[in-house]
């Protein structure tokens, strides 16, 4: 059994070899909480959910660090357009964005530390840095000289000489436009905090090595976040780590984005589609199923069609756990996987793959019942549950069995009036009144619901 993983940094897939046996450590940027999260925001922690559920069903001890950016340029301006503290505006998003994560069954972080909380670290982290050359102060900035580190832009493949940094505003005294601020210094009305070169706050980059270096220590296994971070985030986060003498991340893994009409989902473009309102028009799981069963590294275009599409196939695999839950009861999840899946799996999380194990197995489960062999029927169940345990899909699972979050209060009361309905049906058939009992079957197939009728007697599903 081997793991392998794409290695942006490689830029080729390898095999994994833990720092220390059997443990794994992941640092995943988290959310910048200057808003609600849209669904292209929750798509990182997804993926990165199922890498840690991977790691932790192969036996490895799982310490999963996800940051939280609770100070930057737009909070900041954001709370000056609204008239609020600065803090509200961080801590509002960040319980959305764990509200997001909770909603689509993400396991929480070992640890998720907030920038803001971490001044000290970064106050050493940048005076080792200027002590060995790396960087130096200006106008009550401190910034990273580039120049002084030969493997910058090795992890996106830039050429120094060709390079446009971006700065900010207030970013004077740098010996070279390229250099990037780790320190920026304090604005009147805006949060400050005291260092040896004047009050100021951080930058983004310096926030990721510091809180880095503070739980995982100098080296650790693997830096996950999305594509759109690869420069300048973790470039600049690689420069700042190993300039200070850090091993830093032996693995960068990054996921790609949800796209609308082609472009990156942002907020920005004003095409965002926030979480808490998807789920209240779709199921959590079946949101879940959407956004983390196409391969990390692949693009999703975010369409409704291509959510229905998943709320179909997710809707056969249920279909298929129910009937065999109400033929034989109660079905544990198998104690391993079958081997085709975790080959999959092991393969740079090859959830595709995987996901096509699971439909071979309702396949076969579903020929099984029809076939009134029940042992295979329990047999295939029960290793449907163990893959979609894996993928945090299980929907017997005690976290979505108690509730996914939207209209369960109401399933009774829906459940309810079918079955008068049915009853309805139930009774022309008796009459033999074949046309009425048809006209009612087709008019609640128009309503969305799928009529079964089984020797217990008919039973309905969504479509």
């Amino acid at each position: 059994m081997t793991i392998r993983l794409y290695d942006t940094s490689a830029r080729q897939i390898r095999d994994f070899t833990p720092i220390a046996p059997g443990c794994v450590s992941i640092y995943l940027c988290g959310a910048t909480v200057q808003a609600a999260p849209h669904i292209g925001h929750i798509r990182s922690g997804l993926n990165f959910d199922i890498m840690r559920r991977w790691f932790a069903y192969r036996g490895y001890d799982v310490t999963f660090v996800r940051n939280v950016t609770d100070i930057d340029d737009k909070i900041i301006a954001k709370a000056a357009a609204q008239g609020r503290p600065w803090w509200s505006i961080g801590y509002e998003n960040e319980c959305a964005f764990n509200a997001a994560y909770d909603a689509l069954g993400c396991l929480r972080p070992t640890v998720e530390p907030r920038a803001t909380g971490h001044v000290p670290e970064m106050i050493e982290m940048m005076r080792g840095l200027i002590e060995r050359g790396h960087a130096y102060a200006a106008d009550g900035n401190v910034y990273f000289d580039v120049r002084s580190f030969p493997g910058y832009l090795e992890l996106s493949n830039q050429e120094l000489d060709n390079l446009l940094q971006p700065s900010g505003e207030g970013e004077t005294g740098k010996r070279d436009p390229r250099d990037f601020a780790m320190w920026k210094a304090a604005k009147e009305g805006e949060p400050s905090w005291e260092t040896p070169w004047g009050r100021g706050r951080p930058g983004w980059h310096l926030e990721c090595s510091a809180m880095a270096h503070k739980y995982l220590g100098e080296a650790f296994d693997i830096h996950g976040g999305g594509i759109d971070l690869i420069f300048p985030h973790h470039e600049n986060e690689i420069a700042q780590a190993k300039a200070f003498g850090d091993a830093f991340a032996r693995y960068w893994v990054h996921n790609a984005w949800v796209t609308m009409s082609g472009e990156k989902m942002s907020k920005s473009l004003g095409n965002s589609v926030l979480v808490s309102e998807m789920v209240k028009h779709w199921r959590p799981i079946v949101l879940r199923y959407y956004l983390g069963t196409p391969h990390y590294r692949s693009m999703i275009e975010y369409s409704e069609d291509a959510l229905r599409e998943a709320e179909a196939a997710f809707a056969r695999i249920e279909g298929f756990m129910q009937r065999v839950v109400e033929k034989a009861g109660t079905v544990e999840p198998a104690a391993e996987v079958p081997p085709a899946f975790a080959e999959a799996m092991d393969d740079d999380l090859g959830v595709p793959q995987a996901l096509a194990i699971v439909h071979t197995a309702v396949r076969q489960g579903n020929s099984a019942l029809g076939a009134d062999d029940k042992e295979s029927a329990v047999a295939r169940l029960a290793e449907v549950r163990a893959m979609l345990g894996v993928l945090g899909l299980d929907p017997l699972d005690e976290q979505w069995a108690a509730g996914d979050g939207r209209g369960e209060d109401l399933h009774g009361v829906v459940d309810s009036l079918v079955r008068l309905v049915l009853e309805q049906r139930e009774a022309a058939r008796g009459r033999k009144d074949w046309a009425s009992a048809d006209a009612i079957r087709d008019q609640l197939q128009q309503s969305g619901l799928v009529i079964e009728d089984t020797p217990a007697g008919p039973r309905w599903t969504l479509g």
